[in-house]
């Protein structure tokens, strides 16, 4: 396993949890491509703003949420995680699997969710 993949991949994931746009504009930076493609069941979102437009939807659905990684596994610039998500409280709310392809510099390019919807 790259531990630097697993580093870019927990700096993606604490971006969910960013509160400001410029801490969500620094953690992109130092994870993710400006290019990146995140996929989810309930749709799609290209580059930083849409993505960052993503995960403002999601927190005014659930205001506080955040992911915990519970397994992590990479090879060949890919990586799986298997994740826990929390509500405000930190009450887990669901469960999924993501996978990110990363570039030849170590960022995030894209990320593939998957977790049952209501």
């Amino acid at each position: 396993m790259d531990h630097a993949l697993q580093t870019t991949w927990e700096t993606y994931v604490a971006s969910w949890k960013a509160t400001t746009p410029a801490e969500k504009q620094a953690l992109f930076a130092a994870s993710l491509d400006e290019n990146c493609t995140y996929t989810d069941p309930l749709g799609v979102a290209s580059g930083w703003e849409a993505l960052a437009q993503t995960m403002q939807g999601f927190h005014q659905q659930i205001p506080g949420a955040y992911f915990v990684t519970e397994r992590f596994a990479s090879h060949h610039n890919v990586c799986m995680a298997q994740w826990k998500m929390h509500d405000g409280s930190g009450a887990v709310m669901g469960e999924g699997v993501s996978f990110g392809q990363y570039n030849g510099q170590g960022k995030l390019v894209a990320m593939t969710g998957f977790y049952d919807t209501p």
